[in-house]
């Protein structure tokens, strides 16, 4: 459990976890430069993201985690992400795969996630031979997935398998037992999130480290009139852990590109306050031209901000009553996140 300084920092208020986010803006727009050219988060960064407490938003409180609500979490990713992508990425990223705490054991999950500085980091199966079979106390695994956001400060990995006699499991192991493929990631602007591939080779797993399907999200692919998938393993009853990853994942995302945008917009802004184009009398903040498609690019990323942030909040207080994520938030909140990317897409164009 925290110790009281701690536990008062995961205590705070909502608005305290969002001000926490803003106030580490500059510092992760001063070390962008950095972030990008190291190919990951430098231990000052990691350092002042642990002292935030920003890795153990989503853990359960039972673990010292906040718990937090989803629409105060894209708030967070909001901010983060104006100061740097690859960042808010990795967050929005290990914020997903703490939610697997709600799965483990107490002992098991204490193991993974109670060390203060513990982030988890998954990415995709590559190919169909990410399988796992059942051995005496465990699972035999072999397999490779991709894009494993955030892998290089991560103490322990997940892959997603498939069981040889049908059906699903996420297992969790320790990064020190797997063989790294380096230099498969090098996208511009996220060369910080260290997205690289990993696979391990008849590694042992105990049961207690394996997740059900629902903590991988594949139940978000059920119909409106779908029987409520089982859930006989999610131990944390918590309006937060009737949810899935994907929903996660899908606003964080969203948050991402929405802060992207911002920060463009905010630096575009600021030059056009002091730039006077060759040739011409007015400078850019006083040419109508760039003023109305500032107050454009303002107007795009404000409602796609607000109309998600709406959807969150709507569909935590259904599923706080009802128990699950309705089929109808499940549509609203893939349509509301793919079209504020969208959205941030045109203001960075725009810009």
């Amino acid at each position: 459990m925290p110790d009281s300084c701690e536990g008062d920092r995961l205590n705070s208020t909502n608005q305290d976890w969002i001000a926490r986010a803003r106030e580490l803006t500059p510092v992760l727009d001063a070390a962008a430069p950095r972030i990008e050219a190291s190919q990951t988060l430098p231990p000052d960064v990691l350092d002042a993201l642990h002292e935030a407490k920003l890795f153990r938003m989503l853990l359960p409180r039972s673990l010292g985690g906040a718990e937090l609500e989803l629409a105060d979490f894209f708030q967070v990713i909001l901010a983060i992400a104006e100061g740097d992508a690859s960042t808010a990425w990795c967050v929005t990223q290990s914020s997903g795969c703490a939610m697997a705490a709600a799965y483990l054991d107490a002992a098991a999950a204490k193991e993974v996630f109670g060390d203060a500085r513990a982030v988890v980091a998954w990415g995709f199966p590559q190919g169909a031979q990410c399988r796992a079979e059942p051995v005496k106390d465990g699972w035999r695994v072999n397999g490779t997935w991709g894009f494993g956001s955030g892998n290089r400060h991560a103490g322990w990995l997940g892959g997603h398998c498939q069981l040889a006699g049908g059906g699903e499991r996420t297992m969790l192991f320790p990064r020190s037992s797997v063989a790294i493929q380096p230099g498969t990631w090098n996208v511009l602007g996220l060369r910080g999130t260290g997205s690289d591939t990993y696979s391990v080779t008849d590694l042992f797993v105990p049961a207690a480290h394996s997740l059900v399907v629902r903590a991988t999200g594949r139940d978000q692919q059920q119909t409106g009139d779908a029987a409520p998938v089982a859930e006989p393993e999610r131990r944390e009853q918590g309006t937060l852990y009737r949810f899935a990853p994907i929903s996660v994942y899908q606003c964080g995302f969203a948050a991402v590109g929405l802060g992207i945008a911002r920060a463009m917009l905010n630096s575009f802004i600021a030059l056009a306050k002091k730039k006077t184009p060759s040739g011409m009398s007015l400078a850019l903040c006083d040419n109508p031209v760039i003023q109305s498609r500032v107050a454009t690019a303002e107007a795009r990323l404000a409602s796609a901000r607000t109309w998600l942030l709406q959807i969150l909040r709507d569909m935590w207080a259904n599923c706080a009553v009802t128990g699950k994520q309705s089929f109808e938030h499940r549509i609203q909140l893939r349509l509301a996140s793919t079209y504020a990317i969208h959205e941030a897409r045109e203001v960075a164009e725009a810009c």
